[in-house]
């Protein structure tokens, strides 16, 4: 029997799988490397560049989830690396502080993605991340630049305020808040304006929600910035001051972007291209408000594919009627009851001079966990 035939099929039919094999893994390449994010950079330790040595690999090549105009810029800013990446830390943290007590957390999931898929949706929480990461950026690169940390930047350069009395002196050496939110601006942004979808589309609507995020966090940091000033005299009689400007403190930052995500307008994309609100009655959003373009799912439940990790296993506040209350953290699925030994500082007495001593008390309490 001749199978000349049989193995030519065979051949191709191998070929075939095999062409469909190699698309597979280069589709889910391209996918992974879209998903990847400058975030990476909180979660990625980064040496200094003059802790390389000759030979070495260069440390933008290192680095992962930079776009290619990042990629750029790394190469022509290599010292500002270390501060992007701390400036990434800064905002997860506080991201997971102001979310602490609601269902979806701020949780990270891995060092590439960084939040996982949850934010393929354009959520107020997406707006949210984003805005106070760029915020984290500011914040960072304005204090380095003050710190004498990178070598484009020094102290801040800013104006002397018009309603500073005559006889206090405008100097000192303020946190950079100018050159830290135009770095910023174009570090951050680069991901989103390299991108070259189809105007009107839906990918377009994200982007611009994206750039009007970013801006957000970069204009909470820069508008809250404020004068700090110093006594001078003797016996600190004040006769003189010093003033300056400073970065105000990141939780406040925090705190101001946490009341602009409640109040973040729904958008959708308009004929011209651009975002428009959805209801006409509230007020069009400035440069400082969140926006976002898709409903929230509920984050009761792990879902594999909006990326929420529900609420199993998360503490509840029994008491609580608000968002951290077990009937609202659990989705009403109900709660565990276990008890857990507490340990705090306690019976606190000053010693002069001068420090403060506590005892170590052990309390017994109870703590609720969502089924």
């Amino acid at each position: 029997m001749d199978i000349r035939p049989f193995r030519r099929r065979r051949t191709g039919v191998v070929r075939h799988l095999l062409l469909a094999a190699a698309f597979l893994a280069c589709s889910s390449q391209l996918l992974l490397v879209d998903a990847n994010s400058w975030w990476s950079l909180a979660l990625t330790p980064i040496q200094r560049p003059e802790m390389y040595i000759i030979g070495a690999q260069p440390l933008c090549s290192q680095l992962s989830g930079l776009s290619q105009g990042q990629r750029k810029l790394c190469q022509l800013y290599q010292d500002h690396m270390i501060y992007i990446g701390d400036g990434a830390k800064t905002g997860i943290k506080e991201c997971q502080y102001q979310f602490r007590q609601r269902r979806w957390n701020c949780s990270t999931v891995d060092n590439t993605s960084v939040f996982g898929r949850v934010m393929q949706i354009g959520s107020r929480e997406t707006a949210f991340t984003y805005s106070i990461s760029a915020a984290g950026v500011v914040n960072a690169i304005s204090r380095a630049c003050r710190e004498g940390e990178l070598s484009t930047c020094g102290c801040s350069r800013s104006a002397r305020p018009r309603d500073l009395p005559r006889d206090w002196l405008w100097g000192g050496c303020g946190d950079n808040v100018h050159y830290g939110y135009r770095f910023a601006r174009e570090f951050v942004d680069a991901r989103e304006r390299e991108k070259n979808y189809p105007r009107g589309s839906a990918e377009h609507a994200r982007t611009l929600m994206n750039l009007q995020n970013n801006e957000a966090g970069r204009q909470a940091v820069y508008n809250l910035a404020n004068v700090a000033c110093k006594c001078h005299g003797v016996s600190g009689s004040c006769s003189l001051k010093t003033c300056w400007l400073q970065l105000a403190d990141f939780r406040r930052v925090g705190e101001f972007l946490k009341e602009k995500y409640d109040s973040a307008a729904a958008m959708r994309i308009g004929r011209k291209g651009k975002l428009e609100q959805l209801d006409k009655r509230f007020n069009t959003p400035t440069p400082e408000d969140l926006v976002y373009i898709d409903t929230s799912p509920d984050y009761c439940l792990r879902n594999e594919t909006t990326g929420s990790l529900g609420t199993l296993g998360r503490l509840c506040n029994k008491t609580s009627e608000g968002m951290d209350g077990c009937e609202l953290m659990c989705c009403g699925r109900g709660y565990d009851q276990f008890k857990t030994y507490k340990h705090e500082r306690c019976h606190c007495k000053f010693h002069w001079c001068c420090y403060v001593k506590c005892k170590r008390c052990t309390t017994l309490v109870d703590q609720f966990v969502c089924k």
